[in-house]
């Protein structure tokens, strides 16, 4: 569903971003072979995409085990008040610390949904009893350490 005063986007527009979704390192010749358009018009279709922020980010998926961060922890946390200020305190803590891939705010149980990654059990209990604990309101934090991870970052289903 798209908002009310979002730009329509054409079958070549939707085609260029599942291509890009798929494979973020096409050159621009194998976009445009693949889309079916000159590499013109798809350069300029591809840098419309990106600045109307259709694209927002393109970036490698790095391996955690290769950096050694092989644990995933998924953290809900409830703060203690649920108040604009209670919430933007906690946002503003939570982006500046690196270990924090994503962050939410939910419904349900949780105020927020944090997925952190980091080198093993240890480290995160050091994280936990040094900054998660320490984030401006936190009431309560639940842990659940990720076992296996089945789907990850899928394409979008458009």
């Amino acid at each position: 569903m798209t908002e009310p005063d979002a730009p329509l986007l054409d079958r070549i527009d939707l085609e260029i971003l599942r291509q890009l979704q798929a494979d973020g390192r096409l050159s621009n010749a194998e976009l445009a072979e693949r889309v079916h358009v000159s590499p013109a018009t798809c350069h300029r279709r591809t840098q419309r995409l990106l600045r109307e922020g259709h694209v927002t980010a393109v970036q490698a998926r790095v391996n955690p085990a290769s950096v050694g961060l092989g644990a995933l922890v998924m953290v809900g946390v409830v703060l203690d008040r649920s108040t604009p200020e209670s919430f933007a305190a906690f946002e503003g803590a939570a982006r500046t610390m690196p270990e924090v891939l994503e962050c939410q705010l939910v419904a349900g149980d949780f105020d927020y949904l944090l997925k952190i990654r980091v080198r093993d059990m240890g480290d995160f209990n050091a994280l936990h009893g040094q900054a998660l604990i320490a984030l401006p309101g936190v009431r309560q934090i639940r842990t659940f350490f990720v076992i296996k991870e089945v789907k990850e970052a899928a394409a979008l289903p458009f």
